[in-house]
Formats: structure tokens, C-alpha cells, sequence
């Protein structure tokens, strides 16, 4: 009796509807083989098949149930297969910040460009100062003022107050360097023509205009600049 019951507690519970036709069916007193018949023949219709999960469901499930048991450590952290995803996709956009950028240096107050007023020039300030030094005692003023320039723009760059990109002109440097070194500006911009002067337009050189870039680049490495217009 009590297997009759559950079998048509179920009945009615699921389909409300055909509650009326299932009690008319089921015999006043069926036996435990016929009672569990009904309810197999009951729970074998329509309604309750749709209801079962589809196989794309249980595929879902246990795929999801795969999933989550791949974790790391004591099994709380993110899901392994996710962690290698974030990881690749990490070194992707390191190794791609190196090709765009370059390897970063590690000593930023060394940071330079290679090309220095249209030209690939490696040296440091210092080497540079040296070269133009070397090149007035030859009285070879064109690359000694040349040199001494260079080395006053340099010296700024690897200093990080101002930024020197591949195609900054002479000119372009003394403009950002005034904003720095404001005390400094009308000196600058006349630099910048006695370097164009002599480097580009082939004027003879002399150890007046020589003298003046060395006393000028001396007093660029002493001054202190307005850090508010560092790096423009």
C-alpha cells in the first residue's frame, strides 16, 4: 500500500493534471510488482522525459566538473588550464613590448638614443666631451664644437631631463633644454646656430666660438634643472 501511495504522490505532484485519470486507473488495492509497473509506465511519458537533462547537459556538466577539479595548490586557487591561458597570453604581450620598445636597461639615467642629431653616435657626454676636447687641441675647431654640442645634448638625455628622439634637430634640443634649464636659454638657442653654422653649413670654425660651447656645456652639467619640464 505504501509503494501505491508514493507512485501516485509523484503522479499528481508532476503532472497535476492527469492527477484525476491516474487514480481512476490505478486499482483500489495493486500489488507491489503492479504498483511499481504504474509508476514506471507514468514516468516514461512525455512530460517527464523533457525534463530529463539532454545529452549537450551532461556533456556540460562534466566538462564544467573537469574544469574546476584542475586547481592549483589546495584547490582554491584559479583553475590550471586558465592560469596557463593568463600565462601565455603575458609572455605574448612581454615579447611583443620588447620588439615594439626594445629591452628595457636597468640603469635609466643611461638611457639614450643612438642616433644623435640625424646621425648614429654611441658615445656617452663624457666620450664626447673628451672627443672635443681632443679635436680643439688639434685646432680642429668644426668637430670640436660639433662634439662639445653633442655632448651638452647627451649629457641631458642620460640625465632623463630631456628626451632626445632620432629626429630632434639642434635647434629642437635648445627648445627643450630652455624649458629645463630656463637660466640657461638664450645660451642654448646660440649654440644650437653655431652648430648648424659650422655642421651644416660647412662655416669655418673658430676657438672663440669653441671656448664659449665648453663654457656653456660646463655650466649645463652644474645646473639644476626645473624637473617640472624634465624629459619634453
Amino acid at each position: 500500500m505504501t509503494l501505491t501511495l508514493v507512485a501516485a504522490s509523484v503522479a499528481a505532484a508532476l503532472t497535476p493534471r492527469a492527477a484525476p485519470a491516474i487514480f481512476s486507473e490505478v486499482p483500489v488495492d495493486p500489488d507491489s510488482e503492479e504498483a511499481t509497473r504504474l509508476l514506471i509506465e507514468e514516468l516514461s511519458k512525455a512530460p517527464y522525459q523533457a525534463a530529463k537533462p539532454t545529452l549537450f547537459d551532461r556533456a556540460s556538466k562534466a566538462f564544467s566538473d573537469w574544469l574546476a577539479s584542475l586547481t592549483i595548490g589546495d584547490g582554491n586557487g584559479i583553475p590550471t588550464i586558465v592560469s596557463i591561458v593568463l600565462l601565455a597570453l603575458v609572455a605574448v604581450a612581454i615579447i611583443a613590448a620588447i620588439i615594439v620598445y626594445g629591452v628595457p636597461r636597468l640603469n635609466r639615467k643611461s638611457q639614450h638614443h643612438d642616433i644623435l642629431f640625424g646621425e648614429a653616435d654611441y658615445r656617452t657626454a663624457a666620450q664626447l666631451r673628451e672627443a672635443a676636447e681632443q679635436a680643439a687641441t688639434r685646432e680642429d675647431y668644426a668637430a670640436a664644437i660639433a662634439d662639445m654640442f653633442r655632448s651638452i645634448a647627451r649629457g641631458l638625455s642620460e640625465r632623463t631631463l630631456v628626451n632626445m628622439t632620432p629626429g630632434t634637430t639642434g635647434h629642437g634640443f635648445a627648445t627643450r633644454a630652455s624649458r629645463v634649464l630656463p637660466e640657461l636659454a638664450t645660451e642654448l638657442v646660440a649654440s644650437a646656430d653655431t652648430f648648424d653654422r659650422v655642421r651644416y653649413m660647412r662655416k669655418p670654425a673658430t676657438r672663440e666660438e669653441y671656448e664659449q660651447l665648453r663654457a656653456l656645456e660646463s655650466r649645463v652639467r652644474a645646473a639644476k634643472p626645473d624637473l617640472a619640464e624634465a624629459t619634453l
